[in-house]
């Protein structure tokens, strides 16, 4: 079963698909857009092009577990992705995900202006790494 995983942000999202075994990410991009009805319609051609199944949507919240604005305008997006494209949407928190990213990239010796073209694509693909953990989790694997 494959699912996607999208860090959604103001002017850019990251997109992470799992492989068909529900393991590991198999593909990652970002999209380039500030329009949400962009984004949406993007998102759903992604998830007909890979039989995607179920989607995970990372919720910002503060590091006290709050959720502010940026919560907010995630919880509609969701939903208005639920209505668009009739898949499961699960929410899932992203606390941390865009630190780790920008770590992961100079880590790996990309330079700090250079981490923009990627850095959504690694958060989306931490977001779905641990969602897929926490699904291995209750089958008990």
């Amino acid at each position: 079963m494959k699912i996607m995983a999208v860090d959604y942000g103001d002017a850019r999202t990251g997109v992470a698909i799992s492989d068909a075994t529900g393991l590991l990410t198999g593909f990652s991009t970002v999209i380039q857009s500030r329009n949400p009805a962009i984004v949406q319609k993007e998102l759903s051609q992604l998830a007909a092009e890979h039989s995607v199944e179920e989607i995970v949507i990372g919720l910002p919240r503060n590091m006290d577990g709050s959720e502010g604005p940026r919560a907010q305008r995630c919880r509609e997006f969701a939903h208005q992705m639920e209505e668009l494209i009739k898949l499961p949407i699960a929410l899932w928190d992203e606390r941390r995900t865009t630190v780790e990213a920008h770590a992961i990239l100079h880590e790996n010796g990309k330079k700090m202006k250079n981490h923009r073209k990627n850095v959504d694509a690694v958060a989306a693909s931490l977001i779905l790494e641990s969602y897929l953990t926490k699904k291995r989790l209750e089958r008990g694997e």
